[in-house]
């Protein structure tokens, strides 16, 4: 950060609002849909064939900037915020689980000209493998990044400590504790991430204090998060599917995937210096990771 277009260009973004600093450091474009009676922010970007990125619990689309532009040159990129997650709004009716794929099966309906591949991180990954089981002929393969839903969620002691701290109280000082354990390096990714860091800690922030989100993730949780997909379920999955996951998760540690993988048949990639996030920690990596799942349709 020391030549002169990038000091420029950090005191052009501290001008402006933290989430519109994100949306002009990534080439796609946002727009609004309304999927399932949920009015819905979606990015898109790209051609070629599609694939859908779903973000984690708390999280929101723009989480997935940093391999979302590499994505565009060969794919149409979709990546919405989870209901009540970002600017997406929840609607009127509860956000059940048949919602939720409902709002997914409308979103590549719309989105995706033809079958999509999907790839879902956390919370993100457990909806996508849901949907997989009972509408695999939308999709043309998944991808689970450190997905909830291979087993029963049960976080590090430290993880679930500050995880409650920053739920309940949400401020800067309760979020950076709890990052510290979803990151490996966390002073690494705020040197690498420059002018961009400080936007999407914000947004964290806001989100972690947004009522939308509180209730979303009431739902949510409890519904796709915390229990195992059953394993006749995962068995069913028509599609190709592939893991990819951070070596030191503390959420959802590595044996799980080990396990599953070995269980189903599952490709693994493990991705060396990275917690629950690989994508946002070591998205090269995780590109590497993404160019073997879609390369037969490069």
């Amino acid at each position: 950060m020391n030549n002169p277009d990038a000091s420029t260009r950090g005191r052009v973004l501290a001008a402006i609002a933290p989430a519109e600093q994100l949306l002009d450091a990534t080439p796609a474009t946002e727009q609004r849909l309304v999927l399932a009676g949920i009015s819905t922010a979606v990015l898109i970007g790209g051609d070629g064939p599609p694939i859908v990125l779903l973000h984690g619990p708390g999280e929101f689309a723009l989480t997935w900037l940093r391999v979302i532009p590499d994505l565009m040159r060969n794919h149409r990129v979709v990546v919405p915020d989870l209901p009540g997650h970002g600017t997406s709004l929840l609607g009127d009716a509860p956000l059940d689980a048949d919602r939720v794929l409902a709002w997914l099966g409308e979103l590549i309906e719309q989105t995706c000209p033809s079958p999509a591949y999907l790839a879902g991180h956390l919370l993100g990954g457990a909806i996508g493998a849901r949907f997989a089981g009972v509408h695999g002929d939308q999709i043309r393969g998944l991808v689970l990044v450190d997905t909830f839903g291979l087993r029963h969620l049960r976080p590090s002691p430290m993880f679930t400590l500050t995880m409650i701290n920053f739920v309940a109280k949400p401020t800067g000082g309760s979020r950076d504790r709890f990052f510290r354990q979803c990151f490996v390096d966390m002073n690494g990714l705020r040197e690498q991430l420059g002018p961009l860091w400080q936007p999407l800690m914000t947004c964290a922030l806001e989100g972690a204090n947004s009522p939308n989100q509180k209730k979303a993730l009431r739902s949510l949780i409890p519904q796709f998060g915390w229990r195992a997909i059953p394993e006749e379920e995962l068995a069913r999955i028509p599609v190709p599917t592939t893991l990819i996951w951070g070596r030191h998760d503390r959420q959802t540690p590595l044996a799980v995937a080990q396990q599953a993988s070995t269980r189903f048949g599952w490709p693994l990639h493990v991705i060396e210096q990275a917690a629950d996030d690989p994508a946002f920690e070591q998205p090269e990596a995780v590109l590497k990771a993404l160019s073997v799942t879609l390369a037969p349709t490069q």
